[in-house]
């Protein structure tokens, strides 16, 4: 089964997450935005949601997580917990 791991950053307006994703898109550490507007307990770890495989995440955010490359930063994926960016990190 293939595994993925991401990092996300997850708040609760989508104003907040399009000021994020620019910030983020414009070269600042993802890891730090993380650590300063994430509303969950990845923030610790810069976002860092470690190996995860098909199945465990949302539908919403699995599609979008799947769908990126090593590196690439996502839109705003809308899910029941909020708004995400997410970067794929390997």
């Amino acid at each position: 089964m293939e595994k993925i791991r991401c990092a996300h950053i997850l708040v609760e307006k989508e104003s907040v997450a399009n000021e994020i994703l620019e910030k983020a898109r414009k070269g600042e550490s993802f890891s730090k935005l993380a650590e300063q507007y994430s509303i969950d307990g990845s923030r610790r770890r810069g976002g860092d949601l470690g190996f995860f495989g098909r199945g465990t995440m949302v539908r919403e955010f699995e599609a979008a997580a799947f769908g990126l490359k090593k590196g690439e930063i996502s839109g705003i994926v809308r899910t029941q917990f909020g708004y995400h960016i997410i970067k794929r990190l390997e």
